[in-house]
């Protein structure tokens, strides 16, 4: 068979272009995602990542790096360079438990705090105001819809 017979062979099948069309929209995504950090990185210059991880601690007031890496899904090597950064600039610290000296945790400075009431949504505010604008049912829809996919796009350590 010749590539031109093997490329219309593909393109023929139903899963090829349902497979397609879930590239396409991952790929938009990506690229709203890219466009959109970018826009992040001008304010105060952190990353989206970084700004996760501050909004994480400003809810939970003090977590372990083990379980801030389970709730903002990075590995804990990725993340440890992640709050490296973040304790060099001021805007979090690292305090050892009274009672179990080897625990340790991660606490919000008020520079961080500050920082993370001011910062702007992790979201496009375009994608923002847009889901806001779906009826609830359609919004977890979506939401459920999108967490599952990420679970199913490959491995987590």
């Amino acid at each position: 068979m010749n590539e031109e017979n093997i490329r219309a062979e593909t393109i023929e099948k139903p899963e090829s272009r349902l497979e397609l069309s879930l590239f396409q929209a991952l790929r938009r995504l990506q690229q709203d995602a890219e466009m959109h950090a970018k826009r992040l990185a001008r304010y105060g210059g952190l990353s989206p990542v970084q700004l996760m991880i501050l909004q994480v601690l400003a809810s939970e007031r003090q977590l372990t790096a083990s379980a801030l890496s389970k709730r903002v899904s990075l590995t804990p090597a990725t993340l440890s360079g992640q709050l490296d950064r973040l304790a060099e600039r001021g805007l979090l610290s690292r305090q050892r438990d009274d009672q179990d000296r080897r625990r340790q945790w991660l606490l919000l400075t008020e520079e961080g705090r500050a920082l993370q009431q001011q910062a702007p949504s992790l979201l496009p505010p375009e994608f923002v105001a847009r889901f806001a604008a779906l009826p609830e049912w359609e919004q977890h829809g979506i939401t459920a819809a999108l967490l599952r996919a990420a679970s199913i796009c490959g491995s987590r350590e």
